[in-house]
């Protein structure tokens, strides 16, 4: 690649990151206030900004995709294919972005907001306070395996351009 492309991408999955960073800190905030109140309107800004968390994510992987791998799954499973892909080292290309940990950890977070998002007629009263809870409360580990991978392969980007 030439012209900065790999430095343009590792300057915007930064600035993702630190996004997503602050969308932690709303997580974090509001599962507190969820916590000490009772208040179901904060589990519901605790369920909104986990989906957003994964969304987050998923738009980096996308962007990789593009840019790098020249390709992005397609189909029914692509949310977890994309997932898988960006779990794999790619030959003459790159190297993992994440980690098998990683990736696991983030699939739960996938599962989560295909839940919120794409199934019909799920309201944010019905879905379990206990998952909910679960997932604000690993979100943070979560958020720390991400970032270290990430900054791994930004590294990667700047040195092979």
């Amino acid at each position: 690649m030439t012209g900065g492309t790999y430095k343009a991408l590792a300057g915007r999955i930064g600035q993702l990151v630190r996004d997503i960073q602050r969308v932690v800190h709303r997580i974090e905030l509001l599962h507190n206030k969820a916590q000490q109140t009772g208040d179901n309107g904060y589990q519901d800004g605790v369920a909104l900004n986990l989906h957003s968390f994964y969304a987050g994510f998923e738009a980096v992987f996308e962007d990789i995709g593009r840019t790098i791998d020249h390709a992005l799954p397609a189909g029914g499973n692509w949310h977890q294919e994309l997932l898988q892909q960006m779990a794999a080292q790619l030959e003459d290309l790159r190297p993992a972005v994440i980690s098998q940990d990683t990736r696991i950890c983030l699939d739960e977070y996938r599962a989560f907001r295909h839940l919120v998002r794409k199934v019909r007629n799920v309201y944010t009263f019905n879905l379990r306070p206990s998952r909910v809870d679960e997932l604000a409360e690993g979100v943070q580990e979560c958020f720390a395996l991400i970032s270290r991978d990430l900054e791994d392969f930004m590294r990667f980007l700047k040195a092979a351009e």
